[in-house]
């Protein structure tokens, strides 16, 4: 009940060929690329985007603020 070793690697590969066949895979390997680069990008957009608004938060320490003196 390991991991996957390499009969069960082929074993996969070889029913993945049967049910599909050899026309779509190439399609089937493109669109699972698109999809994984898609969502790669929207993950470090999300990131970046989550990083600005914490650095938009933090207020601004200024030693001439006219509002502390008063």
């Amino acid at each position: 009940m390991g991991g996957l070793s390499a009969w069960k690697l082929l074993l996969i590969l070889f029913v993945v060929l049967i049910v599909f066949g050899g026309r779509r895979l190439p399609e089937l390997g493109k669109s699972l690329g698109a999809g994984i680069v898609n969502f790669r990008k929207a993950f470090r957009d999300e990131k970046e985007d989550g990083d600005s608004e914490e650095e938009s938060r933090v207020p601004a320490v200024s030693g001439s603020d006219p509002a502390a003196k008063a």
